[in-house]
């Protein structure tokens, strides 16, 4: 079978990581929301329904004409009970909770049509059952809450090996509740490096490197080609996507890839996108000094919501940073391409192309801007390409300046 994923009308909650990016691209747990399905459904082919400024930076392939597809919501996460009932519907029917649609079959040529023209009511066109899902992404800080369950069913349908002969651990490193923890192929353990996984697994990709004197409590997830340096704290339910560098204090938190924190510094409960990097001593606040609720400006509506949540750190779009000795408070929203270096705390809210400093909040010029974003992705073999360019430039012209 084939694989479509499509966005449905909620996916700008998930903005600013969805200005660059689809739904099914979010990384929760150890893989992206489409690589879990990929997993689950045992999928020869994956396409998705693409927003227009995303063409040319992700693939949207054709599918099989001749093949019959499954359809499924990007905000889906796969569990026993959802995949038994997609797996077992019949061409033209569907899933549906309320009036969302959750999943549905349909043939490889209606596929081809939907991905390029999706229908404003796809579930009009299937025959439904009424399904309610155990596990969907609702609003954006869902990401870090279920990420720890998220590596758990992760580890499972990957099926890893336990231990890859290639892997170089040193004898004085310390790994604890040895049958959860999961090393890839040239992983390098250094001297004094602890690994516990009495509270869940770890899981540690090819070519990763957990530096002297670290410490890693499961569940955690560290991704292809992570570096985790030396005498960081990475605290359970974290992931660290492939090429990132992480240091200092961390609890669950999601950066996504090619993201660094390096240094000494704290961040909880917190999500990170593409080629973020937090200067040295950055701390995010993750809790209110009066223990209450906390605050999220929506990214569309700019307007605040009462999230219900004690924990909740910093959400960063791709391509912004911050200078040494940043803060950033409780339920900050940052955007793509920001630059934060203020003595103080910056706005909660911080519109994409962004120059904050101790003065004021002024808008970070498109062509000084993709120059950075040049010379930091060429430091890890990532060619800027034009279409890249264009969706910058969409989210630059579309950016809403605070006073407006």
């Amino acid at each position: 079978m084939q694989l479509l994923l499509f966005e449905d009308k909620f996916c700008h909650a998930f903005h600013p990581l969805t200005l660059t990016r689809p739904v099914d691209d979010l990384r929760i747990g150890v893989l992206t929301i489409r690589e879990k399905w990929q997993r689950a459904l045992k999928a020869t082919a994956t396409t998705r329904n693409l927003r227009e400024v995303l063409h040319g930076v992700f693939p949207a392939p054709s599918l099989d004409p001749e093949r019959d597809c499954y359809l499924v919501n990007a905000r889906l996460l796969p569990e026993p009970r959802i995949i038994d009932k997609i797996t077992s519907l019949q061409p033209d029917e569907g899933l549906a909770s309320g009036d969302l649609l959750l999943a549905g079959r349909i043939s490889g040529k209606k596929g081809n049509s939907w991905k390029t023209e999706f229908p404003v009511n796809p579930g009009s066109q299937l025959k439904l059952r009424s399904f309610e899902p155990e596990k969907i992404i609702t609003g954006i800080w869902n990401l870090f809450k279920m990420n720890g369950d998220e590596i758990r069913r992760d580890v499972k349908l990957l099926d890893p090996v336990l231990l890859e002969k290639s892997a170089v651990i040193s004898p004085r490193s310390l790994l604890e509740n040895i049958d959860d923890i999961y090393i890839g192929k040239d992983v390098v353990i250094e001297t004094g490096a602890v690994v516990t996984a009495t509270e869940g697994p770890v899981y540690i990709g090819d070519g990763a490197i957990l530096m002297a004197g670290s410490i890693t409590r499961g569940p955690t997830a560290i991704c292809k080609g992570s570096t985790v340096k030396m005498g960081a704290k990475i605290y359970g339910n974290t992931t660290i996507g492939p090429v990132c560098k992480v240091g200092g204090e961390v609890s669950n938190v999601i950066f996504h890839s090619y993201s660094n924190k390096s240094h000494d510094g704290y961040a909880g409960n917190s999500l990170f996108g593409q080629w973020c990097n937090l200067g040295a001593d950055t701390n995010t606040s993750n809790l209110k000094n009066n223990y209450g609720t906390i605050k999220f400006t929506d990214w569309h509506t700019r307007e605040d919501q009462d999230t219900g949540e004690q924990f909740l750190g910093t959400v960063m779009g791709d391509h912004s940073k911050t200078g040494i000795n940043s803060m950033l408070n409780t339920g900050t929203n940052c955007g793509v391409c920001c630059n934060l270096f203020s003595h103080g705390y910056p706005p909660k809210l911080i519109p994409s192309f962004s120059w904050v400093n101790s003065q004021n909040t002024s808008v970070y010029l498109f062509d000084k801007a993709m120059e950075t974003m040049e010379r930091t992705m060429a430091r890890r073999d990532v060619k800027l390409t034009d279409e890249y360019i264009r969706m910058m430039k969409h989210i630059f012209d579309h950016r809403v300046e605070l006073n407006d």
